[in-house]
């Protein structure tokens, strides 16, 4: 077979047609892997690759996303006889790189290698990616990168491996196409010595013209009625498949029981029975509609047998061969072209999210181009919040929900937390797991559903629903389960990020904010409030502290004191570390008698309860939207100055501006 090497059409050279093996298929998916994953090479073949091999590399090169730097890092393949059978024309490099040594090394050893050296053109790496058939995992060539010093960084063993792997696609992709143009060439020959109908020919040529699966089946229909006007022709579907004919409907195996068309469906075979009607003999005809992955539905066909000879239904058994081979090649093209829309938009989508690191823009962002990329009614996303233990709406197009909570028990979101799998729905009127107020809400029927997991505990939900019935396909299923794990990175990075971006703006030692921080949320504030008060807390002869007990104990006193200024200010008044052994504490919307309340309170209890005993000094400084002062700067100032008051006038004190309070 591989010696008829045919060059490709242009229109089928794109980077994501063919092999779809370099993507890791779970046994679970087996009943849906493509037919040509079957098909393989074998070490019998082996002698045979060169030219294939040649013209994949040329393939692999034309499809890169942006050109490769050939100056700094050379890619090349070689046989497992050590024979270069692709490499960038022109190249002319220092003999005493041995790359075709590497090459059988990299054969006989069937791993990864890499080797570093010095040239004429200075420092290099050569790495070694070997490429294995996809079904018995025999070496059959040598993906090697030769690296140099500039390009080291930029190219690692993972760089490599992925483009061995988008080489290995190009190869298959190659040896699927020899395979499909001998296979459509024995089938023409096959359909020309069989000539005693010519109207075959012709009924076979429109069904291969036709890449879609629905013309396919209503090209059937046409070409039956055509030979047989007189016959009752349904097909019976065994799969899901979207059509609006109304002579196709589903094959239900169960309630059907041992007629023709379900014996015709488990044997794969022409299944004929007669019987006598009122005025005339009916035949009935069971014809299964099957391809080489296995069987797709069943033709169920009455008619007058008067009408019918044996030869006629030879030429009814090879149209519905044809059908379906042309319905398994339209179903591999659908295929094909869904895993590509599917590469893109996992592609985009990622893009996208990567370049957003505040979670509540990956999550409307994210709300918006599921719904447009299944073409959903309504979506809905939803966040665990650890505190409360509820799902919160974080993105939805349904009003009625929206930034609503809910338990982490009910509703779709919360049977998915328990189950930790995705689902599906085809008509919720027939789902009893759970009741969603999301689908009764909306009136819809159809539903696909995936959980987000961050560090691997489901922190998110997917919710996309459509008013039809069996409206989501199981590949629509699929895409979901993908594109949620791509986002649940998206959101591990921006948590990761604003988390990074928290602990950048607090204090290690006392768990307060640091000063700038306190800086940029009063200036923030000023611009949105009528007014606030600043407290400066400071602890009285800490020095003393440090010199008498030691460091570590001025450190526990510091904490103590920190903890109590904490928890003595309301959950949004802003506390922070101004500096050594002062704190500040911002409290919006208060005036300076209110703050001054808390200020007390604070140096009570730092009285009382620090251990070793330890007393503080506060100064207050207020602002309001008609001081002239209403600057950052001058409000410190200002409580500075009324802090440095109360230390000279015997500290354990609260010195409002300009006045004091003695205690």
């Amino acid at each position: 077979m591989l010696e008829h090497l045919r060059s490709i059409p242009a229109s089928l050279n794109s980077r994501s047609a063919g092999d779809s093996t370099s993507f890791n298929v779970s046994p679970s998916h087996d009943d849906h892997a493509l037919w040509m994953q079957k098909m393989d090479i074998t070490p019998f073949d082996f002698s045979y690759l060169s030219s294939l091999l040649g013209q994949a590399y040329n393939d692999w090169t034309s499809q890169v996303d942006a050109p490769l730097d050939r100056t700094f890092t050379v890619y090349s393949v070689w046989s497992t006889e050590g024979e270069c059978v692709g490499e960038d024309p022109g190249q002319e490099f220092d003999p005493a790189i041995n790359v075709r040594l590497l090459a059988l090394e990299c054969a006989e050893k069937k791993s990864t290698l890499s080797r570093s050296g010095t040239s004429i053109q200075g420092d290099y790496l050569l790495i070694a990616e070997p490429l294995f058939s996809r079904t018995n995992r025999d070496l059959f060539a040598v993906f090697i990168a030769l690296v140099f010093e500039s390009s080291l960084s930029e190219t690692s063993e993972a760089v490599v491996r992925s483009e061995a792997l988008h080489y290995r696609t190009c190869f298959y992709r190659r040896f699927e196409y020899i395979f499909m143009t001998d296979l459509l060439h024995a089938h023409e020959q096959t359909a020309r010595e069989e000539h005693r109908r010519s109207i075959l020919f012709q009924i076979v040529q429109r069904m291969h013209d036709k890449m879609d699966v629905g013309a396919i089946l209503d090209e059937v229909f046409v070409s039956m009625d055509y030979l047989y006007p007189s016959a009752n022709i349904m097909l019976y579907m065994s799969q899901d498949q979207r059509n609006f004919n109304p002579r196709i409907k589903p094959l239900l195996v169960q309630e059907r029981g041992e007629d023709i068309c379900v014996r015709s469906f488990m044997e794969g075979k022409l299944i004929v029975s007669r019987s006598e009607g009122m005025e005339r003999r009916i035949i009935e005809v069971g014809l299964p509609l099957k391809g080489k992955q296995g069987i797709y539905g069943v033709f169920h066909i009455e008619m007058n047998e008067e009408l019918i000879e044996d030869s006629d239904l030879q030429l009814i058994a090879m149209m519905a061969d044809t059908a379906g081979t042309a319905f398994e090649n339209a179903k591999l093209h659908e295929q094909s072209h869904m895993l590509i829309q599917e590469l893109r938009v996992i592609n985009d989508l990622t893009q996208r999210l990567n370049k957003s690191l505040q979670l509540t823009e990956i999550y409307q962002f994210s709300g918006q181009e599921l719904k447009h990329t299944f073409q959903a009614d309504f979506c809905c996303i939803l966040r665990l919040n650890d505190n409360t233990n509820r799902f919160e709406v974080m993105s939805t197009n349904v009003k009625e929900i929206s930034h609503k909570t809910y338990p982490v028990d009910s509703g779709i979101a919360g049977y998915m937390y328990q189950t930790e799998e995705p689902l599906i729905i085809s008509d919720y009127t027939q789902f009893d797991k759970v009741t969603s107020s999301f689908m009764e809400l909306t009136g819809a029927m159809s539903l696909i559903a995936a959980p987000i997991r961050v560090d691997g505990q489901v922190k998110s939900a997917i919710l996309l629903a459509h008013e039809r019935e069996h409206f989501f396909s199981y590949d629509n299923y699929r895409l979901l389960q993908m594109l949620s794990i791509h986002l649940g990175l998206a959101i591990t990075n921006a948590t990761l990020h604003a988390e990074v971006r928290r602990l950048a703006n607090l204090d290690m030692l006392t768990g307060l904010y640091v000063r700038h921080y306190l800086d940029n949320i009063i200036h923030e504030r000023q611009a949105h409030d009528y007014c606030g008060s600043l407290v400066v807390v400071d602890i009285d002869q800490f020095k003393q502290v440090n010199d008498t007990f030691g460091h570590q104990t001025g450190d526990q006193v510091l904490k103590q004191v920190s903890d109590i200024v904490t928890s003595s200010v309301r959950p949004e008044d802003i506390c922070a570390r101004w500096g050594g052994e002062e704190l500040a504490i911002y409290m919006p919307q208060i005036g300076i008698h209110q703050a001054l309340a808390y200020a007390e309170m604070i140096r009570t209890r730092v009285e009382a309860e620090t251990r070793p005993s330890v007393t503080v000094s506060s100064g207050i400084a207020e602002w309001n939207w008609m001081d002239e002062r209403v600057s950052v700067e001058s409000l410190f100032y200002r409580a500075d100055m009324a802090l440095y008051s109360a230390k000279n006038g015997g500290r354990n004190r609260i010195v409002i501006e300009e006045q004091e309070v003695t205690r």
